[in-house]
């Protein structure tokens, strides 16, 4: 049993007038040390009492009170009120939450197992590990209105109704509890409270979203130009090639001395930036080129350092103290002696990526390799035990590439790991490790998206339609070959002819994927969207871990022929087919297809040319599929920018609004902004339009007539 201590430690602070800080100081977790938590917040208007020990507290949105260890806070906007407790022991503590019996509960990111997104009846380690749990999130979302989140990077359990169906627990067994508790209308407006906290997801460059192929490890530079002459020659549009640890001359070298292996990838001593290396023969073709890393380095050295603690020069200059008295000194007994031959202290594990950066590599994979192994006797040099950097090494990592690229290059880096904590959707992208791309992927990212992160992706099942069609159908797509033939041209006349159908679809739907992700970037909503963050009152989408919104005119189903489809009208993608939900029915997938890919009603769903690589020019115009019943209006702005600099933040970029008008009439009126060019107009409708106009003139447009709606069930 665990020894209470005084409950007065507590201190309450508004955050915000929906969001409470309670935290016994100091505040001393790593992410506050190394700034991945927002502390700027403007002053909140709010009324306060104080009586016999009691402490009250109300906003426009939420009312709290507290008194020793009970808390009790009324959502005023969904008008419920949740109560507990908080408990503080000589080490940790413990949150303590009434829950009721239909209450469902959402987030904590990518561990405790893979089977569903309501955490009700689980209890789960908050812990990284390799497979089990790649990505955990101390984020967590309730039904009634509320999230609450734990700044914290020890380990740490949330018992979410397990052992005492009643309660939700959270125990911290070492390190300060300091809690975030979130109250708003929606999940949506929950996550975005959350972001406000530990940053918004990032923006990477433009061609990120084109395809992805990663060669297989014993690749050389001739097996690598071959892969990359197939895509272009068989027109399968590919943006990125990959290495794996193959192109080390020492396998998995985790030093900063690691070079190029001679024999597989011969760099040219005179002239190791080109033009006449395999990476500027890549370049040349339009292909980016992403080299896989492992790690060791104990990288608080360059944590302390970028807040402005040099522990070096602290050390060298005790060091010289203690060598300034008049007794005799041998030196042999006053020089450091490190047992970490790895790590350069005065060196930032970033800068000996930088030769490569020079000679045109695009980024790196930062594989999970020993990020995800526990590291029981070592002392890291800002004084944290294992205990407390295991879970924050991932976060550090990610955040010293991102910022060590952008201070480099000036350019927006495109970070890649399978592993991270609280804060990773600031720095970068994720894939779900060695699990492959099937189903259970899926469900880690949903997830992920209702825990604030949204670039994701998976290792792609390519020997399977489905998984061709799900792999395709994410924020990033990417095909590991690692030791395989996982070749597009390899996988058969109609696996190969699906694979082209769906690069080609990816390519015109980059366009819109940029869109989302830059509207992800700033309003922190994720493009991977579980169905429950779009219809939160069906009581049937926490059950759904076979389908997703990409975006939010796009619905995607993969793994399953027996699927959802919510309220509203639904327009098949592939056959022109209009359904109407909600209902559960049996979808017959055609036969070239992996998956359903249906379009919302009242949509506008913005296709661009099909290019071989995202910069290459083309004098091609967009195609505009419109899902539109007359006496109705719909918007789309597609966002647009150069790609790759951070001039967008200086306002250089561009929105194109689209907006498209059906009048009961007959007439459909379509009007775009100058500069955007526009192909071709495909209308989903129960009625022929009489006319149709673009910017006032007449247009022809592909009509797909909807005979009736088809009921489901």
């Amino acid at each position: 049993m665990e020894k209470k201590i005084a409950e007065e430690r507590i201190k309450v602070e508004l955050v915000e007038d929906s969001i409470i800080h309670l935290f016994c100081p100091p505040l001393e977790s790593g992410l506050n040390r190394y700034g991945f938590i927002n502390k700027s917040h403007e002053k909140v208007a709010y009324e306060l009492e104080k009586d016999k020990g009691a402490v009250n507290i109300k906003t426009t949105k939420i009312a709290f009170y507290e008194k020793g260890s009970e808390i009790k806070i009324v959502n005023l906007q969904k008008n419920n009120t949740i109560k507990g407790e908080i408990n503080l022991f000589e080490e940790g503590g413990e949150i303590l939450i009434d829950i009721s019996e239909d209450e469902k509960f959402f987030g904590l990111g990518d561990c405790g197992g893979r089977e569903g997104i309501d955490r009700k009846g689980k209890k789960v380690d908050m812990w990284i590990k390799n497979i089990v749990a790649y990505i955990p999130i101390p984020f967590l979302m309730s039904s009634k209105g509320y999230g609450i989140f734990l700044n914290t990077t020890f380990r740490h359990y949330f018992d979410v109704g397990k052992s005492v169906p009643d309660k939700l627990k959270i125990f911290l067994p070492k390190g300060n509890l300091d809690i975030y508790l979130f109250f708003g209308e929606s999940y949506k407006e929950i996550i975005q409270q959350y972001l406000e906290i530990t940053g918004k997801p990032c923006l990477p460059p433009k061609w990120s979203f084109g395809l992805w192929f990663i060669c297989r490890e014993v690749a050389n530079d001739f097996e690598v130009m071959s892969d990359a002459l197939n895509f272009r020659d068989r027109k399968i549009p590919c943006d990125v090639i990959g290495l794996e640890p193959g192109w080390m001359e020492k396998l998995y070298d985790y030093s900063t001395e690691k070079k190029w292996h001679p024999d597989r990838f011969p760099i040219p001593p005179y002239a190791p930036n080109g033009p006449h290396t395999f990476i500027s023969a890549l370049k040349r073709m339009g292909f980016r080129l992403e080299l896989w890393l492992c790690n060791d380095y104990d990288l608080s050295y360059e944590a302390e350092r970028r807040i402005g603690n040099d522990i070096m020069k602290k050390k060298e200059e005790e060091r010289v103290l203690l060598l300034e008295d008049d007794k005799e000194k041998d030196i042999h007994f006053t020089a450091p002696v490190r047992m970490d031959n790895i790590t350069r202290p005065e060196e930032p594990w970033f800068e000996h990526l930088k030769k490569f950066i020079d000679q045109g590599v695009d980024f790196f994979k930062q594989d999970g390799a020993l990020q995800v192994c526990e590291h029981p006797d070592r002392k890291w040099a800002n004084g944290m035990s294992d205990e407390e950097m295991h879970n924050l090494y991932p976060l550090l990592y990610s955040q010293q590439m991102y910022e060590g690229f952008k201070e480099y290059t000036g350019r927006r880096p495109c970070c890649f790991t399978p592993d991270g904590w609280a804060g990773l959707q600031r720095y970068t992208g994720t894939w779900t490790g060695d699990t492959g791309g099937g189903e259970k992927t899926l469900v880690a990212c949903l997830n992920l998206a209702l825990s604030g992160h949204s670039l994701v992706t998976c290792d792609m099942e390519v020997t399977t339609k489905e998984g061709i069609h799900y792999g395709f159908l994410m924020p990033w797509a990417q095909v590991n070959s690692w030791n395989y033939f996982r070749h597009p041209w390899l996988l058969g006349d109609d696996l190969s002819s699906i694979f082209l159908e769906y690069a080609n679809l990816r390519s015109k739907l980059i366009p819109y994927l940029y869109t989302y992700a830059y509207l992800s970037h700033i309003t922190g909503i994720p493009m991977m969207r579980p169905l429950l963050l779009e219809y939160p009152d069906d009581p049937e989408v926490p059950y759904i871990l076979n389908e997703y919104f990409l975006g939010k005119e796009l619905l995607v189903t993969a793994f399953s022929e027996n699927i959802y489809l919510p309220s509203g009208r639904w327009c098949d993608f592939w056959t022109g087919k209009i359904y109407e939900g909600p209902k559960r029915f049996r979808y017959e997938i055609p036969e070239k297809k992996g998956g359903g890919l249906f379009i919302r009603e009242g949509s506008i769903l913005p296709l661009g040319p099909i290019r071989q690589y995202v910069s290459e020019k083309t004098e091609e115009g967009f195609t505009l599929h419109i899902f539109l019943e007359p006496g109705n209006t719909t918007s789309f702005d597609l966002y647009d920018d150069d790609g790759e600099t951070f001039d967008y933040q200086k306002g250089k970029f561009i929105i194109y609004h689209i907006k498209a008008t059906y009048s009961k009439s007959g007439r459909l009126d379509v009007d775009i902004p100058e500069g955007l060019k526009i192909e071709k107009i495909v209308l989903n409708s129960s009625q022929k339009p009489e006319y149709v106009f673009l910017n006032g003139r007449e247009f022809q447009v592909i009509y797909n007539k909807v005979e009736g709606y088809i009921k489901i069930g």
